[in-house]
């Protein structure tokens, strides 16, 4: 277990790794990276059961994670090397030709700890519950997560397996939604207003919490075990992660506009400053 303490260094380092990733190829997606950092962290850190010395795509007796907003792949890139499933030094290989680490995960490269290949957004959920599925019949009590955004959301596809996991009572699975409200074009609204996401997850017949403070992770901590005492009851659990899109880097925050951007070389110098090396960089 770690400390609190622990847990914020990690994401601090993490933070460093999505901002040179990005700007050493002047590509990738830092904002949303930025505001989950926190939450990836906690997951693979802190609460869920998995292996990184010996990963195969059937993760028996493992707890799953999907990520199905694939285009925030730094943060998932960052988290995964440093839990172990490939070395931190490839992290310098992101979106290069012929590397492992493409700009949206993809599991021919046949990186470890990518157990689908996103970036196609809508099509996370679908696969979770599949692998939800599989384990109720094959008898695996560990639990499916997913990450989602609420800009993905907006995919008709997401409404169909939310539908069928309530219908079908996989309530072995936790899926996340990125509240960060906002999405390439502007927020949320502006492209397309999602009204309650909380009303639309309950009235599918799901069971909906809210971490109103998605970027704490103490905060975090607690709503992820309150989501787990409320598995095995019929329902599949929805986790509503309020974050803050370029969480940690002043200039990012508080604005759509570094969704996709690379910060140049005088931004770099300043993000950095925001966020001091805690584990070391690759």
């Amino acid at each position: 277990m770690a400390s609190i303490q622990e847990l914020k260094d990690f994401t601090q380092q993490v933070r460093r790794d999505i901002l040179r990733m990005v700007h050493a190829v002047n590509s990738g997606h830092p904002g949303g990276s930025l505001g989950c950092a926190e939450y990836i962290t906690v997951l693979y850190q802190e609460i869920m059961k998995h292996n990184a010395d010996v990963f195969d795509m059937d993760g028996k007796d493992q707890d799953l994670f999907f990520l199905s907003n694939g285009h925030i792949s730094p943060v998932f890139y960052s988290v995964l090397s440093r839990s172990g499933y490939f070395p931190v030094s490839e992290l310098a290989t992101f979106r290069l030709l012929d590397s492992r680490l493409q700009g949206h995960p993809t599991t021919h490269e046949g990186l470890p700890g990518i157990r689908i290949a996103s970036g196609s957004l809508g099509q996370g959920m679908s696969v979770a519950l599949g692998a939800a599925q599989a384990k109720k019949l094959n008898g695996d009590t560990r639990l499916v997560y997913s990450l989602h955004g609420d800009g993905e959301l907006q995919e008709g596809q997401n409404w169909e397996a939310i539908m069928y996991a309530a219908a079908k009572k996989v309530d072995n699975y936790i899926a996340a939604v990125d509240v960060n409200l906002k999405q390439i074009d502007g927020t949320t609204d502006q492209v397309l207003p999602m009204g309650s996401i909380k009303a639309k997850f309950e009235a599918f017949g799901w069971e909906v919490l809210e971490v109103k403070e998605g970027n704490d992770i103490e905060a975090i901590i607690a709503g992820v075990k309150k989501a787990q005492s409320l598995t095995g009851n019929g329902k599949p659990v929805c986790i509503l992660l309020y974050t803050e899109m370029g969480n940690g880097v002043d200039f990012m925050m508080h604005t759509h506009a570094w969704h996709g951007k690379a910060p140049n070389d005088e931004q770099l110098e300043n993000a950095l400053s925001q966020n001091p090396a805690t584990l070391g960089d690759y």
